[in-house]
């Protein structure tokens, strides 16, 4: 048997405020999910995405440390517009959540922004810029 991608995993401090942040972008989180230490969603294109507590992560491993100095993960999140990017990170950054990079249009033909979720991972952003 091959081995095959099946999902992505964030390690957050807030569960709640890591699922919040996620639901702003689009992402159909079940109602009540900051109640569990794990929580996960079924992505298009067969994926998941899960999440855990940091205790729940330092109780499997006693060795697990929270990571410093870097990203613990980086996710992207495509727009339909570079007008959609520009609302969306204003909307986020207006929510309170941190904007690391301010939209604007990359050279490889992009609108392209980043803001930080709960736990600091860069979120980008981005659309066509035709």
């Amino acid at each position: 048997m091959t081995p095959r991608f099946d999902s992505f995993s964030i390690i957050t401090a807030d569960l709640a405020a890591s699922l919040a942040f996620y639901r702003r972008l689009g992402l159909d989180i079940p109602d009540g999910a900051e109640s569990a230490p794990h929580v996960e969603v079924h992505l298009p294109g067969g994926q998941r995405l899960l999440w855990d507590t940091e205790q729940v992560i330092a109780a499997l491993d006693p060795e697990w440390k929270r990571p410093a100095g870097g990203e613990r993960l980086a996710l992207a999140f495509a727009c339909d517009s570079a007008r959609e990017v520009d609302t969306l990170y204003a909307e986020l950054v207006a929510a309170g959540h941190t904007g690391h990079m301010e939209p604007w249009d990359a050279t490889w033909g992009q609108r392209y922004a980043v803001v930080l979720d709960p736990d600091g991972c860069g979120v980008s952003l981005f659309a066509p810029l035709s």
